[in-house]
């Protein structure tokens, strides 16, 4: 058992080093960098793509299969489930009925100290169906005063 326990620290240890060796660049892409700065050259040379992969996945480098589908193509998948919301606006979903962008309709802003409650802008600070948050409505004869009430 202690044997293997020293493997596996050995093994952990050997991975570590391989790792942080692999993550500092040799003394010859420094050099290359270095000289890439001080290199008043014309603008074709600075614009030249890497021409190796280190350091970059190969998953990242690809090229997506298809293409993202977006809602104003295909507006069934706002409707589908782990959707933000199922109404669309500017190619992304978007519940009109919570959104502060798109309170009611698309593009229609809340103020800033406002929030989208069933589609309209409301201030939680002062409403009295809404203090605090949405459908947080106070008491008969109470107040809504800083998002709380009857807060004096």
């Amino acid at each position: 058992m202690k044997f293997l326990k020293i493997f596996l620290m050995l093994a952990l240890f050997m991975a570590l080093a391989i790792t942080l060796i692999s993550a500092t660049p040799a003394k010859e892409e420094e050099s290359s960098v270095n000289n890439d700065d001080n290199n008043d050259g014309d603008a074709s040379d600075s614009q030249e793509l890497p021409t190796s992969l280190r350091g970059i996945s190969r998953f990242l480098a690809q090229k997506p299969a298809r293409a993202t589908m977006t809602c104003n193509k295909y507006p069934r998948v706002c409707r589908v489930a782990g959707s933000p919301g199922p109404d669309c606006c500017k190619k992304n979903c978007v519940n009109v009925k919570t959104d502060r962008l798109n309170c009611g309709m698309c593009g229609k802003k809340c103020k800033y100290s406002e929030i989208c409650c069933k589609g309209k802008c409301v201030n939680p600070m002062s409403h009295k169906k809404h203090c605090g948050g949405c459908n947080n409505a106070c008491d008969k004869g109470s107040k809504c005063l800083i998002g709380m009430c009857s807060y004096a």
